[in-house]
């Protein structure tokens, strides 16, 4: 079942379309990862998907219904990149009132506060100013403020901004629990590797048009070049290796990257190191990152969106 349902949606800025006719879903309970080049639209969506905007055209259903930000908002959870806590008030009194925001009672709030505050092991910041607080200290208390009245959907906008690699893995481990949970989210970054580890299922914009979307594992089998790393027991010599109906791409101490070609296949492969007596060690496929990926369909979209030169004509050759 879908949570999530955006069909044909538009916004304008006077003559820049920054989400030009998006549609795609998002299941209940997956993290799905929104990736795009700097200025692609992505907060322009995210904030129509948060009420924040309103669309030019296109509709947002919400578990199946047309999406009021009034009845809507209490079930969403936003952390926006740009931090927007009140960098003057206290951390404790600071949650409580963000939490009341969202429909908690004071009571419920306070016992939710105990809880991630002890869970975080940052009961001693509870008196602190925000302003006095890091930068990934300021990021754990606006985690903890966007969930803390566990949201049907969680929206997260770079929230690894300023951690250090022991709470990246936790807010990590967060991010998979609540999954788990059955909290869908929508994770928007730049750190392809991260998309990669946690996302279930990607969308690529590029100059407010969808470009890809589509589960992970899918994606990178559909844009893989047939190259497989091979580890050998022995290392081959020129002769046996002029005989291989391959292409060698890279060499390796006793490995290579090899490539397929139209008259080949990975039985073939194996079978010519069987026929030369060359004991395989290791034997697999290689598959594009997600970073790979990324790149080159960016570059593709750029390019086909490139002005084209006019063409010569005798008037203009005068």
């Amino acid at each position: 079942m879908n949570l999530l349902e955006v069909r044909h949606l538009k916004k304008y800025y006077e003559t820049h379309k920054a989400v030009d006719d998006i549609s795609f879903n998002i299941a209940a309970g997956s993290i799905f990862g929104l990736l795009g080049p700097n200025g692609a639209g992505k907060t322009t969506l995210l904030r129509m998907l948060t009420g924040i905007f309103y669309p030019d055209e296109g509709e947002i259903l919400f578990n199946g219904q047309r999406f009021n930000p009034q009845h809507h908002i209490q079930h969403i959870g936003y952390m926006p990149e740009e931090r927007g806590l009140y960098k003057k008030m206290k951390v404790g009194e600071q949650t409580l009132y963000l939490a009341q925001l969202k429909g908690l009672s004071k009571k419920e709030a306070t016992e939710k506060v105990k809880y991630w505050f002890g869970k975080f092991d940052i009961h001693s910041w509870y008196h602190k100013r925000v302003d006095e607080l890091s930068k990934g200290m300021q990021q754990k208390v606006q985690f903890i403020s966007t969930i803390l009245h566990q949201p049907r959907l969680l929206i997260l906008d770079e929230p690894f901004t300023g951690l250090d690699p022991i709470n990246s893995e936790l807010i990590k481990q967060e991010i998979f629990e609540l999954s788990q949970q059955g909290t869908t989210i929508i994770f928007s970054t730049h750190r392809m590797e991260q998309v990669e580890e946690i996302c279930d299922h990607i969308m690529l914009v590029n100059k407010g048009k969808k470009v890809l979307d589509g589960a992970v594992t899918d994606i990178k089998q559909n844009f893989k070049q047939g190259l497989f790393k091979v580890g050998l027991g022995v290392m081959p010599n020129p002769a046996q290796m002029a005989t291989w109906h391959f292409d060698i791409i890279q060499t390796h101490d006793k490995a290579f990257t090899v490539k397929l070609n139209e008259d080949s296949s990975t039985n073939d492969i194996l079978l010519h190191f069987i026929r030369q007596d060359i004991p395989v060690i290791y034997f697999e496929e290689i598959l594009p990152s997600i970073t790979e990926v990324f790149i080159q369909q960016v570059k593709q979209t750029e390019s086909a969106n490139a002005p084209q030169p006019i063409p010569a004509t005798p008037e203009t050759d005068l």
